[in-house]
């Protein structure tokens, strides 16, 4: 029988493929476990649609993260920051800081765990931090700390 599978079924087939199984282990197991549905004309339509629109949001995706990336080429962040005696910060500059001042900046909001500092920020100065924006999609973004 022939079976589109809606999980992955562990040693029969992952999510999303179609595959002949035996029959028995089809209306058995399979079908009545919902991890699958027959393969019928109907159900094979609907899930070219859904693989279709699945396809249409990955490039959709990949453009929004390029059309960042090329708002984040060269750029440099400044981040305003508090500091003791001797140019010591108080606590340090993090990925959340720099994902907020790229946002109020230059209106890219990045999730801060996508942004990869160099080393940690505890001192005035010039780093760099790598921006993954989607797989194989990265920037890398200069951070100015200066004293505020």
């Amino acid at each position: 029988m022939k079976v589109i599978f809606l999980q992955d079924v562990k040693g029969s087939g992952k999510k999303g493929e179609v595959k002949n199984v035996a029959d028995g282990y089809a209306r058995n197991m399979l079908l009545p476990k919902g991890y699958a549905v027959e393969a019928t004309p109907q159900n094979m339509t609907k899930l070219q649609g859904q693989q279709s629109s699945a396809q249409h949001k990955i490039d959709l995706e990949k453009q929004a993260a390029s059309e960042a990336a090329a708002k984040l080429k060269g750029k440099t962040v400044n981040i305003i920051a508090k500091a003791g005696n001797g140019g010591k910060l108080f606590g340090s500059v993090t990925a959340a800081n720099v994902a907020e001042a790229l946002a109020a900046q230059y209106g890219v909001n990045v999730d801060k765990k996508k942004i990869s500092l160099s080393t940690e920020i505890k001192n005035f100065g010039s780093y760099n931090a790598v921006i993954k924006l989607y797989n194989g999609i990265s920037e890398t973004v200069g951070v100015e700390v200066s004293e505020g």
